[in-house]
């Protein structure tokens, strides 16, 4: 008994170990914004430091580095130029998916909905009305007899 006991208070209760991973989670989520936020930092005193150099520098210099960056934008279009052509491309998928291959599903969807609905009225008014009926006339049929039986009443 006194192992149970003992084993109890040591075990750790669930609801605590739910606690701790919360606390976790918690954590996780919130290093995330701390870590952007200094990594903004870090890119900004970069610039700041870059700017402040190129500031300083003799002309040729800044003219290389004019010329590098030219050429990284150009770049950087071209690939964007290339993204659109593939986001196009699948957007006209999407479309082509969406006129013939969902609309047929979502009219025969349709068509079984309506089937089921008149086999659900044909049941209704074939089947259960009948036994409804049946079971208020049984029920009048009991009060009948019951009326007409007289009952014992317990003695206690």
């Amino acid at each position: 008994m006194e192992e149970k006991i003992i084993h109890s208070a040591l075990s750790p209760n669930p609801k605590q170990q739910s606690g701790r991973q919360a606390a976790e989670e918690q954590g996780k989520q919130s290093k995330a914004p701390i870590g952007l936020i200094i990594a903004g930092v870090v890119f900004l005193i970069l610039i700041i430091v870059g700017t402040v150099l190129l500031l300083r520098a003799d002309n040729a210099t800044t003219g290389r580095i004019r010329d590098v960056f030219i050429i990284f934008m150009a770049l950087e279009s071209l690939v964007l130029g290339v993204a659109m052509i593939i986001l196009i491309v699948q957007l006209a998928t999407l479309i082509n998916l969406l006129q013939n291959e969902i609309k047929p599903i979502i009219n025969s969807t349709n068509e079984t909905v309506n089937t089921l609905r008149g086999t659900v009225t044909f049941l209704s008014d074939n089947l259960s009305e009948p036994v409804i009926r049946l079971n208020t006339f049984l029920a009048g049929f009991k009060q009948f007899v019951d009326v007409l039986t007289p009952q014992r009443r317990k003695s206690r």
